[in-house]
């Protein structure tokens, strides 16, 4: 196979210092780098980078609909509520199989991206 996995995914931004704060202290993302006169910042997502920034032309504009894995989804859904985050819907199972539940809860972004936490908790 050719195709081995994602190396990156590019999130359009008009305010890339404010998504930087969003994404590393709001949502705690491991940060890796800003290139401020370029626009552009990095996180790491387990090995896959998330890369903010300011497009270079309308071609390349993206509001990729992330799915955040997280381990606990009505600890982080409150924590993030502690920090004003905008819900669409609070923690609900949308998918259940012999082993795990699928639990999500959809939230925007500052710049009006819609993202969602995602549980797979097992049964």
């Amino acid at each position: 196979m050719a195709i081995t996995g994602i190396l990156q995914i590019h999130i359009s931004s008009t305010d890339v210092p404010a998504a930087v704060v969003f994404y590393r202290d709001v949502l705690g993302l491991d940060f890796l780098f800003e290139v401020p006169e370029q626009s552009m910042a990095f996180f790491d997502l387990g090995g896959t980078r998330l890369y903010i920034g300011r497009p270079e032309s309308s071609d390349f504009e993206s509001a990729p609909l992330l799915y955040f894995r997280v381990n606990d989804i009505e600890s982080e859904y409150g924590r993030l509520l502690g920090h004003d985050v905008e819900f669409l819907s609070e923690p609900h199972k949308v998918h259940q199989t012999d082993t795990y539940e699928l639990w999500l809860a959809d939230f925007k972004t500052p710049e009006g991206h819609i993202n969602v936490l995602a549980e797979e908790r097992p049964v």
